[in-house]
């Protein structure tokens, strides 16, 4: 049965002027209104489906040209929303988008909320829950690998291993409830024993699922990292290095950076938000209180510290400074201009420095980001990258539902161990199956899917 019997319609391309535009129509009237407005070599009615057509749309009221397109025709229920669907590919001027949708709309559509195509998909049986979330995390990824990431969610193996884990825990239930409630019967008893073993193992399954959810949880959403240090070390080049951009002002000149400067770079697969701050030091320009006020706001919030001195000045009592504030966080320390400083100042400087990662660094020679990149992997991901067919968690919804399904069966194992009877400890097992039906969306509730789908872009 179908969500709902309105037609949605929206551009499904980027605000701003391009090459090419989509506006996309989806439910029972999207045909009617294309064959309204589409002249092509062929009647609508006549155009097979999931074919590409050039035509134009034309306002049948006025008969005004408003542009020569190519519209694709997919009928239900092999497509995205298992409706009927429409998309127009025109210009992608802003004019020429808005006036074809406004024509659209005129002949009977409504404008889609965010994210309702995906939502239709869902509700009509298209994508489960974990597959649609999948979809904003294709569209935002920042790497390939948290596109593949992305992309194996959207194929269903999450989905395919929660949902044997659901489905044996519903068996289970079934068994007790008949042992339970229909002793006469001439059915296998099912024992204590039994149901521990199969929870037991239901449990290490889920157990294994999460083991790689902070390596998921970097790949999705990645690092954010704060360059700190006093002024003048090399933080600006550092960032131009990464990002290959001369983005920050570099100069010889003390308190250049006044103010925040982010960028995304990919280091070996892991997204960074990497963001270059205004030196930390004592001083009485105005400006510069700002910026360093800020720096030390970005530090309380960082995932990492990528803390930069300067070799052939050494460490300085604002090094310490900063060292000290930043004891409790992950941090790389940068040693920079070694092309300046000899051996015998590189140790002393280490020797200095304890319990943290030291890379030696001379940016005008090109040497140590290969390591710095290689420092940020092994720290945050314990390894490669790399994903091959592994099930990963990506998204935080998911792995808390995951925990307390997993508490769940915890407290079960609890009361079966206490002596508890068979009856007693099947809430437990009926709570964890909807923890794991929440994911999926096979028990999630109204409110939970509005938040999701609220967070999708419109036309998708």
């Amino acid at each position: 049965m179908l969500y709902s019997q309105d037609t949605i319609a929206a551009i499904s391309t980027p605000h701003g002027n391009g090459g090419i535009g989509i506006i996309r129509i989806s439910g029972e009237e999207a045909f009617r209104i294309a064959a309204e407005i589409f002249v092509g070599k062929k009647k609508f009615d006549e155009i097979k489906t999931h074919t590409i057509n050039y035509g134009k749309i034309i306002n049948p009221e006025t008969g005004e040209i408003l542009d020569e397109v190519l519209l694709s025709k997919m009928k239900k229920p092999n497509t995205f929303t298992r409706e009927d669907v429409v998309e127009i590919n025109c210009h992608g001027g802003t004019v020429v988008l808005k006036n074809i949708l406004e024509l659209v709309l005129k002949k009977g559509a409504r404008i889609a909320e965010p994210g309702e195509f995906t939502k239709r998909a869902f509700l009509n049986g298209r994508l489960d829950l974990s597959q649609a979330e999948a979809v904003i995390d294709l569209i935002n990824a920042k790497t390939s690998e948290s596109s593949k990431a992305a992309m194996n969610q959207l194929e269903g193996k999450l989905s395919v291993k929660l949902k044997e884990a659901r489905k044996k825990l519903i068996e289970v239930l079934a068994h007790i409830e008949v042992t339970v409630d229909y002793p006469e019967h001439d059915i296998e008893e099912i024992t204590g024993e039994k149901v521990y073993s199969e929870i037991k193992d239901i449990r290490e399954k889920l157990n294994n699922i999460i083991k790689g959810f902070e390596k998921g949880r970097i790949i999705r959403e990645g690092v954010n990292a704060v360059i700190v240090g006093r002024p003048n070390v090399g933080k600006s080049s550092l960032l131009n290095e990464l990002t290959g951009k001369n983005r920050a002002i570099v100069t010889d000149i003390p308190g250049t950076t006044r103010d925040i400067i982010e960028e995304y770079i990919n280091l070996n697969g892991v997204p960074v938000r990497i963001i270059d701050t205004a030196g930390i030091r004592e001083t009485d320009d105005l400006v510069e209180k700002i910026g360093v006020e800020k720096t030390n706001k970005e530090l309380e919030s960082a995932d990492l510290i990528i803390m930069m001195i300067d070799s052939y000045k050494g460490i300085e009592k604002e090094d310490t400074e900063i060292l000290d504030k930043v004891k409790d966080k992950k941090v790389i320390v940068i040693l920079n201009k070694i092309d300046l400083a000899n051996e015998e100042k590189l140790a002393e400087i280490e020797s200095k420095i304890e319990d943290k990662k030291v890379i030696r660094m001379s940016l005008k020679q090109g040497i140590g980001t290969d390591e710095l990149a290689d420092a940020v992997v092994e720290l945050f991901v314990k390894g490669e990258v790399i994903l091959n067919n592994e099930v990963i968690i990506t998204n935080v919804r998911h792995k808390n539902l995951i925990d307390k399904a997993i508490e769940s069966i915890d407290y079960a194992i609890n009361a079966y161990k206490s002596g508890m009877p068979l009856d007693m400890i099947t809430i437990d097992i009926v709570n964890s199956a909807q923890y794991l039906g929440e994911i999926t969306g096979e028990s999630v509730s109204e409110d939970v899917m509005n938040e999701i789908f609220s967070r999708f872009c419109l036309g998708k």
